[in-house]
């Protein structure tokens, strides 16, 4: 019952077959943009949830801001304009008129309009209106919402002409304190990446040439995928005073001096949902983290008689009231009574592909005797993946059943992600070897052909060349640095900095 195609045989189409199978998105008539559908945007919604609750505790409030950006507003930050302007879409005319049975752009705009590609700039000027005292300060806010990036080869939830995200923006009155937000935020990503999504990540900050386009600094999260690329999974950025110098964010000091304010900017995006599938996901479909599953436990009826169905749905009826009183994670269980006409083998399969965690096959026979046949996704085709228990032990143990599988699920990505990194390549010549090979799945618990190499970079601006000429990039700088000297392993010249090599998407 796999899919068409295996991470082995082909990692790609295996994605692509994955988010099909799961019928979590599909490529839409518009370009490059892709339909989210309610199994894929449900998982969505728990991210946005879970983050929405983390970005309030720590004192953010949401709201929103305007899609269309003058263009002026971009070219006030040089920097930052150069970084999006080969993906930016641009509005010119305000209407359309029919000439001779066809449409046309009519109403050109005195200034063009730029599609959010992002809101540093839109949100600078707000901030410019908000902020005049140091009483002001701090300004922390978020929005969730959607971007545009002319996105030239779009891959679903990975890159998109259109997707979601959050972008958090913030103005502070020290240096330090922007930082102090830079780095907290960066915290919570971990934290989402880890503890909600069991994907983990390593934490650092971007080398000078992969920053954010006007940032200071640019701190990031990198997860390993299934076939040993990176994927970005969140970055924070620290923006210094540019932003605020080209929107003139100034306040009084308590000096009663005049100043420009430090803005921060943070965000993820839809992306996380294809760093969730490329983490967890077989060669049978999609494996879900409890945590973010719209349905935990899906409950799929077997009627063989007519006669039978009363009986079997008073029982279904009477164990979901049981488990909505259980709350793993301290939260209310999310339940799914599948009640479609399809053959049960056949419903089954379909939640196996979407990759719910728990599924129970409930008939005649289980009412009678008070049991539940419990199919776990995690453990499909093992000895323990299929159970049957007394319906009150199902209910009773639902809550430690799911943290189980979600520990389980971060334990097996932790370990894949510790078997492949590399820090025994010391030599150029080693390191170039390494990365001749094509990225492959990797088994689990078994180091791949490919994936992140662990070590010395000089910082030379030279070493850009080289990066791209191999097709790699450098992650990050890791936080935990060894401070011992080496080689780098582009140059060859001496080098203390340790950096995460990989290719990636």
């Amino acid at each position: 019952m796999g899919l068409k195609n295996s991470r082995a045989g082909n990692y790609p189409e295996w994605y692509q077959n994955v988010i099909s199978e799961a019928s979590m998105a599909e490529n839409s008539s518009s370009p490059g943009c892709m339909v989210i559908k309610p199994w894929g945007y449900g998982i969505w919604e728990r991210i946005r949830d879970v983050f929405d609750e983390k970005i309030k505790e720590t004192d953010h409030e949401n709201c929103y801001f305007p899609m269309f950006i003058p263009l002026s507003f971009f070219q006030k930050e040089a920097e930052h304009v150069d970084g999006f302007a080969k993906e930016m879409a641009v509005v010119t005319h305000s209407r359309l008129a029919m000439k001779d049975g066809k449409l046309t752009p009519e109403g050109k705009l005195e200034e063009p309009l730029i599609v959010r590609p992002t809101s540093e700039a839109i949100i600078a000027d707000s901030f410019s209106k908000w902020v005049k005292s140091y009483r002001d300060l701090p300004v922390l806010v978020n929005q969730w919402a959607n971007v545009v990036r002319w996105e030239m080869r779009p891959r679903l939830f990975l890159r998109t002409r259109e997707f979601l995200w959050q972008e958090g923006h913030t103005a502070h009155a020290s240096a330090a304190e922007a930082e102090e937000e830079t780095k907290r935020m960066l915290e919570a990503y971990r934290d989402l990446c880890e503890n909600t999504l069991a994907m983990p990540v390593l934490v650092g900050r971007k080398p000078e040439h992969e920053k954010f386009p006007g940032a200071v600094e640019t701190y990031c999260v990198e997860a390993m995928m299934q076939d040993g690329k990176a994927l970005q999974a969140g970055t924070s950025h620290f923006l210094g005073q540019n932003f605020a110098k080209a929107a003139n964010i100034s306040f009084v000091n308590k000096n009663n001096e005049s100043e420009f304010a430090y803005t921060t900017s943070w965000g993820v995006s839809t992306r996380l949902i294809g760093g969730v599938i490329m983490t967890h996901a077989d060669d049978e479909g999609m494996v879900v983290p409890p945590k973010i599953a719209p349905y935990q436990v899906v409950i799929v009826p077997v009627i063989k008689k007519a006669e039978d169905t009363d009986a079997v749905m008073a029982y279904i009826n009477k164990l979901i009231t049981a488990l909505k009183t259980q709350l793993p994670f301290g939260e209310k269980i999310r339940i799914k009574l599948d009640k479609r006409n399809k053959a049960p083998v056949d419903m089954f399969w379909d939640w196996t592909r979407k990759g719910a965690p728990v599924v129970c096959e409930i008939g005649m026979r289980d009412a009678e005797g008070g049991k539940v046949m419990v199919k776990e996704r995690l453990k499909l085709g093992t000895p323990e993946g299929k159970q049957i228990i007394e319906a009150e032990a199902f209910v009773s143990g639902i809550a430690r059943r799911l943290e189980d599988i979600q520990a389980a699920m971060f334990a097996k990505a932790k370990d894949r992600l510790m078997h492949n990194i590399r820090t025994d390549i010391k030599t150029p010549e080693e390191f170039a070897k390494y990365f001749e090979a094509s990225n492959v799945w990797i088994e689990d618990g078994k180091p791949g052909k490919v994936a992140f190499v662990r070590g010395k970079w000089s910082g030379d601006p030279a070493s850009e060349e080289l990066l791209k000429a191999m097709k790699i990039t450098i992650r990050c700088i890791p936080f935990d640095q060894s401070g011992t000297e080496g080689v780098c392993l582009l140059t060859g010249k001496p080098a203390t900095t340790d950096v995460i090599y990989a290719r990636s998407y």
